[in-house]
């Protein structure tokens, strides 16, 4: 008896550790699906690259030199992660709540023209003040139109998906309209640009002697205020609660509707704060629609989705997938230029890695399903 007693508790405690060892390596399953998609996606891009008779380590040993390769270029990239990763952040924050912001180019855009407008109206307050409001105001601009398809879903129920498509829209054709007339800058030329924003309002430059500026710890911020915000608030409980049973936290007592305002809200006013960081941390200091509203928003509400999903829509998660797709956009500026290849492939190089990191993440859903029911298998065990 004493025999198979002993024999028990040694089979509990192997269970045990091996129940732990799983729920250890469950993580590690989020990070190497996508991290694995990304490697499948350059096989296929050296493979496009080998069509068009260049070399794809030289193209690639480009493109890491190119966005890694110094403290400027690391510079570089992460001012071009710095949009994604809050527009990124945003994502997250309505994904939880079960609503789907593909909004995020126009309210990048009402936040850079709220923003820009208030640095317009009191150019001269001290930059201790000036700063923050030009800030705020973006995130109330990004805020506001992000809130605008949230009360069409809730109230009216308004497929958010297509209002805030349409959202994007009518941002870019409103940007067009106020710099054609109302915000231009005087001069001969009629170009579609403010005029030089206050000195009071440019971001300052960290130390260093890179072009990174403020914003980059702006955005940090923003990631870890949404973390606390999604996991250690009671409003965060309520917004994952209604996006993971909006019938059962409505049966509870929980405002379902007003939930759905609010996700919608906080994600636009991440993305406004995008549009504030990119028209006051950038190099020309001023609003400009030439090109374009994707020329203003490098098409960071769109690639902010992609980031993301790559995050597994955890907003700390989401800062090193921000750099990983702004290493992308940096270093394949210097791929373009050293191996000669056209523009076109550079854009259809990040197409094919936003489609596997997509398409990966069923694949990544699965095997964090399976470990979960090993775990819950050998728990139970361990409990019989």
């Amino acid at each position: 008896m004493t025999v198979r007693g002993v024999k028990n508790d040694a089979e509990v405690e192997l269970e045990h550790s091996a129940a732990s060892s799983l729920a250890r390596l469950r993580p590690f399953v989020g990070l190497a699906v996508p991290l694995l998609a990304v490697a499948a996606a350059l096989a296929v891009g050296a493979i496009m690259l080998l069509a068009l008779g260049t070399s794809p380590i030289e193209g690639y040993r480009a493109m890491i030199t190119g966005s890694l390769g110094g403290a400027d270029k690391l510079a570089d990239t992460a001012i071009k992660a710095m949009p994604l990763m809050l527009v990124g952040v945003g994502i997250c924050i309505a994904f939880r709540a079960g609503v789907i912001n593909i909004g995020g180019e126009g309210q990048i855009i009402a936040g850079a023209i709220l923003s820009t407008s208030t640095a317009l109206l009191v150019p001269d307050l001290p930059s201790a003040i000036l700063i923050p409001m030009v800030l705020i105001a973006g995130a109330i601009g990004g805020g506001i139109w992000g809130a605008i398809p949230g009360g069409l879903k809730a109230y009216l129920g308004v497929n958010e998906i297509l209002s805030t498509i349409m959202m994007n829209i009518i941002a870019a054709h409103f940007l067009s309209f106020l710099l054609q007339d109302l915000l231009i800058a005087e001069g001969d030329v009629k170009i579609q640009q403010t005029e030089r924003l206050s000195e009071n309002a440019d971001l300052p430059l960290l130390p260093g002697g890179t072009r990174l500026h403020l914003g980059f710890i702006i955005a940090l911020l923003v990631a870890v205020a949404a973390y606390i915000l999604l996991f250690r608030s009671t409003l965060g409980v309520r917004l994952r609660a209604v996006g993971h049973n909006p019938h059962a936290s409505r049966y509870a007592g929980m405002p379902v509707q007003r939930s759905i305002v609010e996700a919608l809200a906080f994600s636009g006013a991440c993305a406004g704060i995008a549009g504030a960081v990119l028209v006051f941390g950038s190099q020309s200091h001023r609003l400009i629609g030439e090109g374009g509203a994707a020329g203003f928003t490098q098409s960071a509400g769109f690639n902010g989705i992609v980031t993301a999903l790559f995050g597994g829509l955890h907003p700390l998660a989401t800062v090193p997938a921000s750099f990983l797709f702004g290493a992308m956009l940096n270093g394949g500026i210097a791929m373009q230029r050293a191996v000669q290849v056209p523009s076109a492939m550079i854009i259809a190089l990040n197409g094919v890695v936003v489609i596997f990191v997509v398409g990966s993440l069923r694949l990544r859903e699965r095997l964090q399903r399976w470990f979960d029911d090993r775990v819950g298998i050998e728990t139970s065990k361990e409990r019989a």
